[in-house]
């Protein structure tokens, strides 16, 4: 399937990885882009040395392209910000503040810059700064989420830019994926769908977790403090929102979280850790390689796109 993303970055489908905290590294970036995706390496905070041994571990893998997520508010985003120019990436995706200031030395590299966006104002404005596409990411997705749902704020997106929109949020197989094209997205991005892919490092309790999810199991917390963040529900969710309602400060909230993330990624923690998932959860019920999950999704697709069943 042709559309402009696939034109401007040079993939066979328009399916994107998302840029998943711990998550998204080198064998699942270079899986993807195998694929025929595009394969993201999450710089997440990792020091400039990581995100740079991550990005020549997935050229050894594939000589496809793929790109690197950039949180904005890491305080080594500058110097990622220019290694990423050094090691010729074919994207950047940008999350947690605007990538105004680094637009003109990207753009200059040939580099695609796509920032993530939660409202229609975010996404004039970067196409406004010379965004080459944007993606519009609803409160379906899991992890940092905004206040609205991809069914509502793509097409909206879609009617106040020129640039392509790259939908997220929600979508994990072929209906999805249709239902998104014809709200006038040029491609998806996916989380929750590749945290269980074969080639994923995530510890196997956190793939079963997700496997096994219900549709109702996801939970958001930190709503209080601004900031959030979609998990699947388990002793540590039940304990935050319990806190978080009877008033508990920032900072307690914050260090009831520290280092929870990797918990559950790397150590398998499931009760302890946040296990961060998309709503689409409760519908992944098996784990399949980056191959396959695509292929399948595109398969589907293109089956309900032209109109049969």
């Amino acid at each position: 399937m042709k559309t402009r993303v696939t034109d401007m970055l040079g993939i066979k489908y328009p399916i994107i990885q998302g840029g998943m905290a711990w998550v998204a590294e080198h064998h699942l970036a270079a899986a993807v882009s195998e694929a025929g995706g595009l394969g993201i390496i999450g710089a997440a905070s990792a020091p400039v040395e990581i995100v740079r041994e991550e990005i020549q571990k997935a050229k050894e893998l594939t000589d496809k392209p793929f790109g690197v997520n950039i949180m904005l508010l890491n305080p080594n985003a500058p110097d990622i910000a220019r290694l990423v120019i050094e090691e010729k990436m074919a994207a950047v995706t940008t999350g947690a503040g605007t990538p105004e200031k680094y637009m003109d030395m990207w753009k200059e590299a040939g580099i695609k810059v796509i920032p993530v966006v939660a409202s229609v104002a975010m996404a004039k404005r970067m196409e406004r700064c010379g965004a080459d596409a944007v993606v519009a990411e609803g409160m379906e997705a899991g992890g940092h989420i905004g206040s609205q749902t991809t069914m509502a704020l793509v097409p909206q997106i879609v009617d106040a830019v020129n640039i392509p929109v790259i939908a997220a949020g929600g979508i994990g197989d072929g209906r999805g994926f249709a239902a998104v094209r014809m709200l006038g997205a040029d491609a998806v991005q996916m989380g929750t769908r590749f945290v269980v892919a074969e080639e994923s490092i995530v510890h196997e309790n956190y793939k079963e977790r997700i496997i096994k999810a219900k549709d109702i199991d996801s939970v958001v917390t930190g709503q209080s403090t601004g900031h959030p963040i979609r998990i699947l529900r388990n002793q540590m969710s039940k304990e935050y929102l319990k806190r978080e309602k009877e008033g508990a400060s920032f900072e307690e909230l914050e260090m009831m979280t520290l280092g929870a993330l990797r918990r559950a990624v790397i150590d398998g923690d499931v009760v302890r850790g946040s296990v961060m998932a998309g709503q689409i959860a409760g519908l992944i019920q098996k784990k399949q390689s980056c191959r396959e999950i695509i292929e399948e999704i595109m398969g589907q697709a293109e089956t309900l796109l032209a109109g049969q069943r």
